[in-house]
């Protein structure tokens, strides 16, 4: 005989009730909660003080950060896990924060009319008030700052793992796509100093692209190419880098930056996809299911893929051999030949 556990509810609660969590975690980064503490550790009384909270139900916050792993407390004196000190200190170049920040200040709201979006399949974003957001952002550099930060937050762990895993030894220029701060470029030739390249992306983004890539004294080997990558050509590069920026497309628009991709690249040059690609049996990825959902509110048309998908597409463009590789966490790359 064999014993088996009754089945409980318990993982569907945590599932139902993991905003609790979410909201606990968003809140303590909007908060500089883990910046603060990497100061030095702090009573709980001292990081009230700090950030200007009241007694009622902080201290159960804080320890509830403890329970989740984010802190650790010995007696009343709280420090920053090893995790969020790596992570979530706003000075720490690392820092991942940015992603979460956006996170708090518009998906989070945002999320609370999934079920209006499942039901009509329109935007659940400023869109639903007849804003353009993008167009705002663009128009406004400390948000768009903020914005492209929060990109380099969401691609440095990716970026790292493109750096050693692909054999940039055959190949010598390379551009990002999309490249906002230029977070992807920057971990390249910091690696590899034989690569030159850049990043292309709307003009707005050039200043804070060159701040960015000079703060790593790499401003004579990549710069920043301006343009629209639906109205203008891609530059030309050995390698091509498209990072979160197909799911944000309809697959008519797919096709279109595949096709351009492929045209800028001359013969064995490649085209380097990367996000939370999902899996082909669609059962394990459940954070690229959830991107895709993410981006049926933000966007119009956009949606995620598997890596069975953009290899197809990769291959109805022309492009002669392709791979998907996993690189960190729930991000793989698609890779394609021409």
């Amino acid at each position: 005989m064999t014993n088996t556990q009754a089945p409980t509810p318990e993982a569907i609660l945590q599932i139902g009730l993991g905003f609790w969590g979410s909201k606990a975690l968003l809140s303590a980064v909007e908060l500089g909660v883990f910046t603060v503490l990497a100061e030095r550790p702090l009573t709980s009384k001292q990081l009230m003080s700090r950030l200007g909270l009241q007694a009622r139900g902080t201290v159960d916050w804080l320890d509830a950060l403890v329970s989740l792993g984010l802190l650790a407390r010995s007696g009343d004196e709280y420090a920053n896990s090893t995790n969020a000190e790596l992570f979530l200190d706003r000075n720490n170049p690392s820092y991942v924060g940015g992603i979460l920040e956006m996170a708090n200040a518009r998906l989070y709201p945002f999320w609370g009319s999934l079920t209006d979006a499942l039901r009509t399949g329109q935007p659940q974003n400023e869109a639903k008030m007849g804003e353009d957001f993008f167009a705002a952002l663009y128009q406004d550099r400390d948000r768009l700052r903020q914005f492209m930060h929060a990109m380099t937050g969401l691609s440095m762990g990716a970026a790292n793992a493109i750096a050693e895993q692909f054999p940039w030894g055959r190949y010598h220029t390379v551009v990002d796509i999309g490249a906002a701060e230029g977070c992807v470029p920057v971990q390249l030739a910091l690696r590899h100093p034989h690569l030159s390249g850049g990043g292309f992306d709307l003009p707005a983004v050039g200043s804070i692209f060159d701040e960015y890539v000079a703060s790593f004294g790499l401003g004579d080997r990549l710069r920043f190419y301006p343009g629209d990558f639906f109205a203008d050509p891609l530059p030309a590069a050995d390698v091509l880098v498209m990072g979160h920026i197909l799911h944000d497309w309809n697959l008519d628009e797919k096709h279109i930056l595949l096709r351009k991709a492929y045209e800028a690249l001359p013969d064995g040059g490649a085209l380097i996809v990367f996000e939370s690609i999902i899996d082909d049996d669609r059962r394990t990825n459940s954070f690229g299911l959830l991107m895709s959902v993410n981006m049926l509110i933000e966007t119009p048309g956009g949606f995620d893929y598997s890596g069975a998908d953009c290899r197809a597409w990769m291959a109805e463009v022309g492009f002669s051999h392709s791979h998907v590789e996993p690189l960190v966490g729930p991000d793989s790359m698609v890779v394609g030949i021409k």
